[in-house]
Formats: C-alpha cells, structure tokens, sequence
C-alpha cells in the first residue's frame, strides 16, 4: 500500500527513534516517486501520477523540515550532552548529518521549483530536465548514506545512551512541532 501524507506511522511519539525511522520510509517513498516520474515524458504523466507528484513536493516542503527539526533540536543536543562514550564518538556524525540536511535543503528547493515549473508548463527545456534528474539523484546518494546511517548506528547508539525521559522529551517535542503547525494552519 502506497504511503500517504497523514497515515499513521507503525510507532508514537513515544518511541520517538522508530517514529524517526518511519519517516525515512516516508523520505525514500517520497524521493522514490520524483525519481519515477523525473524519468518519465511528461505528456503521458496521467492526473493521478501528477497528484502523487504534487503529494511528494508537499511532503518534502512541509514534512521534512519537521523531521530535521526533531533530529537537529531534540535528538542530536541530547546526544552531544550525553556523557557517554557512545555518544562522545558520534559528534563526528551529528556534524555530518547537520552537513546533510543543508545540503539536501538547498536541493530540494531547486527540485521543488522545477517540478512546480514542470508540472504547470507541461514540459521543461532539455537543461532544466537534466538539473532536475541531477538534483534528484544526488538527493538519492545523500539519502541513502544519511538513512542508513542514521538507523543503522546513530538510533541504536541514542537507544543506549539516553535516559527514558530524555526519549519521552524527544517524542513530546515531535508531538508538540506537529501540533504548533497544524494550530497555525488552521
């Protein structure tokens, strides 16, 4: 079953590290239909793809700031605190996955902008396509290294080395970004 804004995750806010690592699913989804549909002629796009396009741009404009945000002030400042070992020998890679996330920001509102471009005109000059393939391919190789990374050796270590009121900290931050933003919206 395909994954949709607003489904539920397999785990709450009070697992905060497996409600991360649904969102990583949710990313490669996401990324995964801009790739389908990067490759494909537009004329033959059928309104359904398009709105899965439209779905995919909303998700990364809107949702994933969230998810770097959980990541960036919640999850990673109680990392750095952590006087254990463990943590002490991931700073490395806080930096590097604060690195990513600039650095996949600043592709993704490229992305966002000729996809937008794409889908009002039709079809993109041969220049425009190529950057949009480009840019979703390196949105790619730094996701897969980024995901992996993250739930392979920086979740298990935070499993670890944090406190279960640090998790319960973690979660009820995720809960209240997500609550501050549908309050605004409204």
């Amino acid at each position: 079953m395909p994954l949709r804004i607003g489904q539920p995750s397999d785990h709450s806010f009070d697992e905060p590290l497996g409600l991360l690592s649904d969102c990583h699913r949710r990313i490669e989804y996401f990324l995964n239909v801009l790739l389908a549909r990067a490759d494909q002629p537009s004329h033959t796009l059928t309104r359904e793809q398009k709105l899965e396009v439209e779905e995919a741009l909303a998700y990364f404009e809107h949702a994933a700031p969230r998810h770097t945000a959980d990541e960036e002030h919640s999850l990673f400042p109680r990392l750095r605190k952590s006087a254990s070992p463990d943590a002490a020998k991931a700073f490395d890679t806080l930096l590097r996955l604060e690195r990513d996330h600039e650095i996949a920001d600043a592709h993704h509102h490229a992305v966002d902008e000729l996809w937008r471009r794409r889908l009002a005109l039709e079809e993109l000059p041969p220049l425009e396509m190529q950057e949009l393939r480009d840019r979703l391919g390196v949105l790619q190789a730094i996701y897969k290294e980024h995901i992996l990374l993250e739930d392979c050796e920086l979740f298990p270590v935070a499993a670890r080395v944090l406190t279960r009121d640090d998790l319960q900290q973690v979660g009820q931050e995720m809960a209240n970004r997500r609550r501050r933003e549908h309050d605004t919206s409204a």
